[in-house]
C-alpha cells in the first residue's frame, strides 16, 4: 500500500505542486500587500471632499471591479508591449490593481461605518481632521477591515490561477506541466484542490475566530 502510494501521481506530482505554491503565495502576499495601500488609498479618496480625488477613484473602483481579472492580466502582459513586463510583475500587478478596487470599497465602507459623533468629538478637543481620522477612526474601522481583507486574500489567492494563460509558473501551471508528461490529470488535479484547501480552511477559521473575538 505504501510502495503503491509513494509511486502514485499523488506524491510524485508533489514537487512541482510545491514549487507552485510558493509562487502562488508571494504573489498573493505582495499583491494584497501593495493592493491594501492602492486600497487605501482609493477608499480614502471616495470619501475625500476633494472632487478630482473623489472622480479619479471613483473611476478606478469602477473600471477595474468592471473587467475580469483575466482580461486585466492579459493587457498588462501582453498590451503594455512598449515596457516589456515579465509574468510575475504583471501578476502582482494585476493582483495589486483588482484586490486594490475591492479594498477600497471595504475602506470606504469600513470608515462611512464609524460614527459620525467621533469625528465631531475629535474636532472638539482640538485635533485636526487629519488626526482625527489617523487617531480616533481609523483604528475602529480597521477592525471592522480584517474579516473582508481576510475575504479578499482567499479571493486573490485562487484568482492567481487564472495566471497560467501567460506562463506563471502558479500551481496549477505546475500541475498542468505534469500531467502533460504523465496523463495522471485526475490525481495531479486532486492535489492541486488539497494544497488550496489546506490554505484557504485555516483561514477561513481564523476569520471567523478574528470576527467574534473583535465582534464586528
Amino acid at each position: 500500500m505504501i510502495d503503491y502510494l509513494m509511486d502514485s501521481a499523488y506524491v510524485k506530482s508533489l514537487p512541482y505542486l510545491w514549487e507552485g505554491i510558493q509562487l502562488t503565495l508571494y504573489i498573493t502576499i505582495v499583491g494584497l500587500f501593495l493592493g491594501f495601500i492602492m486600497g487605501a488609498i482609493a477608499g480614502l479618496g471616495r470619501l475625500s471632499k476633494v472632487s478630482i480625488l473623489r472622480w479619479i477613484s471613483t473611476v478606478y473602483v469602477e473600471v477595474v471591479r468592471g473587467t475580469p481579472i483575466l482580461a486585466q492580466v492579459l493587457f498588462i502582459y501582453y498590451g503594455l508591449t512598449a515596457i516589456n513586463i515579465g509574468e510575475i510583475t504583471a501578476a502582482i500587478i494585476a493582483i495589486t490593481m483588482n484586490a486594490g478596487a475591492y479594498i477600497a470599497e471595504i475602506v470606504r465602507g469600513a470608515v462611512y461605518s464609524i460614527d459620525k459623533g467621533q469625528g465631531e468629538a475629535g474636532r472638539a478637543i482640538g485635533l485636526t481632521e487629519r488626526q482625527t481620522m489617523r487617531y480616533i477612526i481609523w483604528p475602529q474601522a480597521f477592525k471592522r477591515m480584517i474579516p473582508p481583507l481576510g475575504n479578499q486574500f482567499i479571493i486573490s489567492l485562487k484568482d492567481t490561477s487564472l495566471f497560467s494563460v501567460i506562463a506563471v509558473g502558479e500551481v496549477l501551471y505546475m500541475a498542468k506541466q505534469y500531467y502533460n508528461t504523465t496523463f495522471e490529470i485526475f490525481e495531479t488535479l486532486i492535489m492541486v484542490c488539497i494544497f488550496y484547501l489546506i490554505i484557504t480552511i485555516p483561514t477561513s477559521i481564523i476569520l471567523r475566530r478574528v470576527e467574534r473575538k473583535l465582534d464586528v
